[in-house]
């Protein structure tokens, strides 16, 4: 049987030419441009991971400083020095008690609002909690602490201590 021919003259692929020398110059240029790429790619990414891991690291180091808890209550004489270093004076009388008098620079939020305005309360803040004697701020006090404010304490004795040790306060509205 004889063979027919097909017409085509073409040639295996194992017996075609290779391809011209610029063709392979072309890939290299190309393999080159691909590792310039990466040489400053991946120091870039390293760089970009390090500011990610130093930023969370200085996240959970002010947020750890900020959950210091305070001692439950305070003299009235470390009070003092804490609200005059910057504190927060939480006064939880009425307005009423308040009228009578209340130390200059605190902030009135009656104990029965307090829930309801806890966001008033500075969370960044160490919070000092004065009432009349002593245990409306240590209910306060618990009632914030519960609200995830854990820099709060109650002034031991109230403004009547606070009077009796001649901290100055003032009087009307």
């Amino acid at each position: 049987m004889a063979h027919k021919k097909t017409g085509s003259n073409q040639k295996p692929k194992s017996h075609q030419k290779t391809p011209p020398k610029q063709a392979n110059v072309n890939k290299k240029k190309a393999a080159q441009a691909q590792r310039s790429k990466l040489t400053w790619i991946i120091p870039l990414t390293i760089i970009v991971i390090g500011l990610i891991v130093g930023a969370v690291f200085l996240l959970n180091q002010n947020s750890s400083a900020s959950a210091v808890r305070l001692p439950t209550s305070i003299s009235v004489s470390d009070a003092a020095e804490r609200f005059e270093a910057g504190a927060f004076l939480l006064d939880v009388r009425t307005q009423q008690e308040w009228n009578e008098q209340h130390i200059d620079g605190a902030v009135l939020i009656p104990l029965d609002e307090l829930p309801s305005r806890i966001s008033e309360v500075p969370a960044d803040q160490d919070v000092l909690i004065i009432c009349r004697s002593g245990n409306r701020s240590a209910e306060a006090r618990n009632i914030l602490r519960s609200a995830g404010l854990p820099r709060t304490t109650s002034i031991s004795g109230g403004i009547t201590a606070w009077m009796n040790a001649g901290l100055p306060v003032v009087s009307g509205p």
